[in-house]
């Protein structure tokens, strides 16, 4: 940027085309999504790139490809132009459809509900749909969803997506189990503990095992529950050790009903996406993706 306009803000009709190219994966979706000439769409993001000093999406038969540079703008920009964009806006009618967000359960319930609470309040309609991520996303795909939150990035550039933000995982058990914590805690300390897991093939906790321990997880676990919060409830009531993301427990953690069993500086992370469905940006899913990017600023 010049130094002339040095915080850009008289460039936010170009951001704000640069976030509907980035999203739609092509210059004339973008186009038809702002109601503009495609000869338009390409001049102002050549202008930004002019102005930015390197590209920011790679040109390809099919549409656009955005550079690492791109996805970076993108996650820093997308919460402030929805929010102008809704603020300088109507709020949802009252008749309007409801918002039709999909996510993991245990996610749904702990994060999105508690987000949307003000603004459903307010008269925002919102449907959830519990699920697995590529399920969602086939879901989304169709359109029979507008938002997901997925722990899984779709291939290509057909569905707008940006990073929501990443889940932390910490190895957990009940103080009443006895197991001592420690930074140098190994597996063989858990050899009598019964493992909690998501899935029979403890994707989890294969990961955590992997990662921090740098071996593989021969175990099968004790007991399989496919909704976190059901492992959240068994690990505090003493059934056995598990993993899990530090944003669903951190009111166990902070009462001392769940213990973290081996501290690290490097634990397992996960990077959660939000999805759009393709198309203009309704004001209703505005108002839901930034209630949930409010959410996890300080995750």
């Amino acid at each position: 940027m010049s130094d002339r306009n040095s915080d850009g803000l008289r460039d936010v009709a170009l951001w704000r085309t640069f976030l509907a190219a980035y999203r739609s994966g092509s210059v004339s979706a973008a186009a038809r999504m702002l109601g503009l000439a495609q000869s338009s769409v390409t001049a102002q993001m050549q202008a930004l790139e002019a102005r930015i000093g390197e590209p920011l999406f790679d040109r390809h038969a099919r549409g656009i490809r955005p550079t690492p540079r791109a996805d970076d703008l993108a996650n820093r920009l997308a919460g402030p132009l929805d929010a102008l964009a809704t603020a300088l806006g109507s709020p949802p009618p009252a008749d309007a459809p409801p918002v039709r967000l999909g996510g993991a359960g245990d996610l749904l319930a702990v994060l999105a509900a508690p987000a949307l609470a003000s603004a459903v309040a307010g008269g925002l309609r919102v449907t959830m749909t519990p699920g697995l991520a590529a399920d969602l996303l086939d879901r989304i795909a169709t359109g029979s969803l507008d938002l997901v939150v997925s722990a899984v990035r779709p291939r290509g550039r057909a569905l707008p997506t940006v990073a929501l933000f990443d889940e932390e995982f910490v190895l957990v058990a009940s103080p009443s189990l006895g197991i001592e914590p420690s930074v140098d805690l190994r597996p063989d300390a858990l050899a009598s503990t019964p493992l909690l897991a998501f899935a029979p093939d403890v994707p989890i906790l294969r990961r955590y095992w992997r990662h921090v321990f740098g071996i593989r997880l021969e175990r099968a676990p004790a007991l399989v529950a496919p909704d976190l919060r059901a492992l959240v409830a068994a690990a505090v009531a003493g059934a056995g050790a598990t993993v899990l993301p530090t944003y669903l427990i951190a009111g166990e953690l902070a009462e001392g009903r769940l213990t973290v069993l081996r501290e690290t500086d490097d634990p397992p992370i996960n990077t959660l996406y939000l999805v759009r469905r393709p198309g203009p940006l309704a004001e209703g899913v505005a108002v839901v993706e930034r209630a949930l990017r409010d959410a996890v600023a300080d995750l």
